[in-house]
């Protein structure tokens, strides 16, 4: 439905994941039922996540515990961990910037060129664990750097960037071409991000295996402040899965949906899944673990941009294991921990065995999912109160 803003301008309502909630439906199940796994290429993985491209969320190590949880870490090979033969120190210094001074000391810091065999010593770092191994380039980088990770051993390309479209219009430059590219590519490929239904519709015909919707939800983004771009996230995946419905129906072929960004606890996974996601990407999450690389703090891949940065570091704490926030079990009850047990219980209530069958559950806008009769919470700042 289509809303009146002025005269000469109406659009649609969109809805974030605050916005919503799902229904219960006429049959339950049992937790141990449920199947979480999920097809990405000719990967399957047992836990529908990737833990996010960012440097202070996913180096080798924390992409191996990642991968050995379940799930897919993907590694940033325009990041700290490609800059730098040793990162530590750098991830102290980073760690240690006060607030005022953080944009422009990541500024700095990542003005270290990227060295191809860095790429190729930490692509090999996590092949060699025997996870299946992933890691990012963004369009404007992927044709220079993609032939060394192919060669390290990478098992999954993901192509990201804040904006990608299938369509770049470039005066300057020849713009990579996603079609030609991806058809011939040995690795599956993920593009992202999108954030509506027709950029999705045109990303999924490329031939990637999964599209990533998000653009601007992400905790250290900015995006919707510095360019007024934005689809809150209910609304960008239920577009997506739509999209994708129309190219399995042209193409007889399925493009994984998969939610990236503003993710917190696992009803929000759950909402994710109900409104059309196989899987999701979190970052904030995973950085709040004590193995994540970015000692308590994180931050996005265009917070470092020398021109117009689109992202922040942002303080999370580290607040426990990665297996704990992951899988549990949880010690908290605001459903920051134990994130896929939560979405388990959730589709087990509603009676949903597969990723695939809980798409299919109904949603409601529902504005005071949050606050009713949490007053308590509130004033006391626990559970959903914090």
């Amino acid at each position: 439905m289509e809303v009146e803003i002025g005269m000469g301008k109406s659009g649609r309502r969109a809805y974030g994941l605050d916005d919503i909630a799902i229904v219960p439906s006429r049959r339950t199940r049992d937790p141990e039922d449920i199947d979480l796994s999920w097809q990405l290429g000719p990967h399957r993985l047992e836990l529908p996540f990737l833990a996010s491209a960012m440097d202070g969320v996913v180096n080798p190590a924390t992409a191996v515990a990642v991968g050995k949880l379940g799930g897919l870490g993907v590694l940033n090979l325009e990041g700290l961990q490609t800059r730098y033969e040793d990162p530590d120190p750098v991830l102290e210094k980073i760690a240690s910037l006060p607030k005022n001074k953080a944009t422009r000391g990541i500024q700095e810091i990542y003005r270290e060129p990227i060295k191809p065999e860095l790429i190729e010593k930490r692509v090999s770092q996590i092949k060699d664990s025997g996870v299946v191994t992933a890691a990012s380039l963004t369009p404007q980088r992927v044709e220079e750097y993609y032939k060394v990770a192919l060669d390290a051993g990478l098992d999954v390309l993901v192509i990201q960037g804040t904006v990608i479209s299938a369509e770049h219009l470039s005066s300057s430059r020849e713009p990579l071409d996603l079609y030609d590219f991806i058809s011939n590519l040995d690795v599956p490929v993920v593009v992202g991000g999108c954030a509506s239904y027709h950029t999705a519709l045109h990303l999924m015909r490329t031939g990637a295996v999964g599209v990533l919707i998000g653009v601007g939800p992400g905790h250290a983004c900015t995006t919707r402040a510095v360019l007024g771009i934005g689809v809150p996230q209910a609304t960008a995946l239920a577009d997506a899965s739509a999209a994708r419905a129309r190219v399995m129906e042209e193409e007889s072929r399925y493009v994984n949906v998969i939610a990236d960004g503003g993710i917190r606890t696992g009803g929000d996974i759950a909402k994710c899944i109900a409104c059309g996601a196989d899987a999701v990407m979190i970052g904030a999450p995973v950085a709040r673990s004590f193995e994540a690389p970015g000692r308590g703090f994180h931050w996005g891949m265009a917070t470092f941009h020398p021109e117009l940065p689109r992202g922040t570091r942002v303080e999370v704490g580290q607040a426990a294991p990665l297996e704990e926030i992951i899988k549990g079990p949880a010690h908290e009850n605001d459903g920051t921990m134990n994130l896929f047990g939560g979405l388990r219980m959730s589709m087990a209530t509603c009676g949903y065995r597969t990723i695939k069958e809980f798409q299919r559950a109904e949603v409601m806008v529902a504005p005071a999912l949050q606050t009713e009769g949490k007053i308590i919470q509130r004033s006391q700042e626990v559970g959903m109160g914090k």
